[in-house]
């Protein structure tokens, strides 16, 4: 539940549901923001949910934070099942020109490649949130034999569609950007579409996925 809202700057309103890092709590954050979305409530400019903390951000032209919080404390929450969710097949190719961190996973984990891979393709993944670079979604929750560490020493550039893994999430790379995430393949997919200006995001808040496997003939074959 929410449990606390505060200032967050002149003109941002933080809504903090706990510090704990599960499906339960993020699914709540996610009706918060799904129900604050649909209200239109004028003023409010931008809303950014996380694992577990939604930040409202608002126009002190048109509201102020008081107003805004006594809106959000009366404010009917949509239950669960009004809410719209998407599940998705993603295909990832696992060759060697796209798994860079395959070898260092095995060392780490102390596991073959072909475990991990059967362990990860095996997993439904939930999407907690998008951010970072637009459209990343981060999906959990990867088994606890999977969890790995950041590389000591980020990339200048991962490869945009990179799928990558660490700690209890797997991600994304929806643009060529810099990045710490275990590399384990790539989706020919693209996640993320800035010409389509009202749901640019494939993967959203709440989704979950499903990755596939192909072969680098698909791969290079693929056609949305």
């Amino acid at each position: 539940m929410l449990i606390n809202i505060s200032n967050l700057g002149d003109a941002a309103l933080y809504c903090d549901f706990g510090k704990e890092v599960n499906r339960k709590i993020n699914s709540q954050v996610i009706r918060y923001f799904k129900t604050i979305l649909k209200k239109n409530i004028v003023g409010v400019n931008n809303l950014a949910p996380s694992y577990n903390k939604l930040i409202i951000s608002f126009d002190l032209k048109k509201i102020n934070f008081n107003k805004l919080k006594k809106i959000i404390d009366n404010i009917e929450i949509i239950e669960d099942d009004g809410l719209q969710y998407k599940k998705f097949e993603i295909p990832v190719c696992c060759e060697k020109d796209f798994s860079l961190d395959i070898n260092r996973l095995e060392e780490k984990l102390q596991m073959k490649e072909e475990k991990i891979y059967e362990n990860f393709f095996e997993k439904e993944f939930f999407c907690y949130m998008t951010g970072f670079i637009a459209g990343m979604p981060f999906l959990g929750d990867l088994d606890e034999n999977l969890r790995a560490k950041r590389l000591d020493t980020p990339r200048v550039k991962v490869p945009k569609g990179s799928i990558g893994i660490t700690e209890q999430f797997a991600n994304i790379y929806t643009f060529e950007s810099p990045g710490g995430w275990n590399i384990i393949g790539n989706t020919p997919l693209n996640i993320f579409n800035s010409s389509k200006e009202n749901e640019p995001n494939l993967i959203n808040p709440g989704d979950s996925v499903l990755f596939k496997r192909i072969t680098k003939e698909e791969y290079q074959n693929y056609h949305e």
